[in-house]
């Protein structure tokens, strides 16, 4: 199973980006779905999740409650991050995260986010 992450870059704070998160198979495998973020000189924490089928079973971290929507497209088998009012302490490392039925946690590569005017 591959994650292929992309959506990162450079925003000033106040901007917005989306994340994207494709799987390279059906994302019904998948029991959740997440990103975490790892700050330098910060440990790995999560973002936000969607568990289940629908976009209606989420979570999310404090620091993001607000500002961050996570999403799913299960026809084209990826999970969005939309970041909206984004703040330099959101710079980071982006990593997208699945719980797959059979082989367990799997990682993405990280993707880079940086706020700074």
């Amino acid at each position: 199973v591959q994650l292929q992450a992309s959506g990162g870059g450079l925003v000033q704070p106040g901007g917005s980006l989306r994340l994207s998160c494709a799987a390279s198979e059906s994302i019904f495998n998948f029991i959740v779905m997440g990103w975490y973020r790892q700050a330098p000189g910060k440990q790995r924490e999560l973002v936000a999740r969607i568990i289940g089928d629908a976009n209606t079973n989420t979570n999310y971290a404090d620091s993001v409650k607000g500002r961050f929507t996570i999403s799913r497209d299960n026809a084209k088998s990826i999970v969005y991050l939309q970041m909206n009012s984004l703040k330099p302490e959101d710079t980071a490392v982006y990593y997208c995260n699945v719980g797959h039925r059979r082989l367990g946690t799997l990682w993405g590569q990280g993707t880079l986010v940086t706020v700074s005017s």
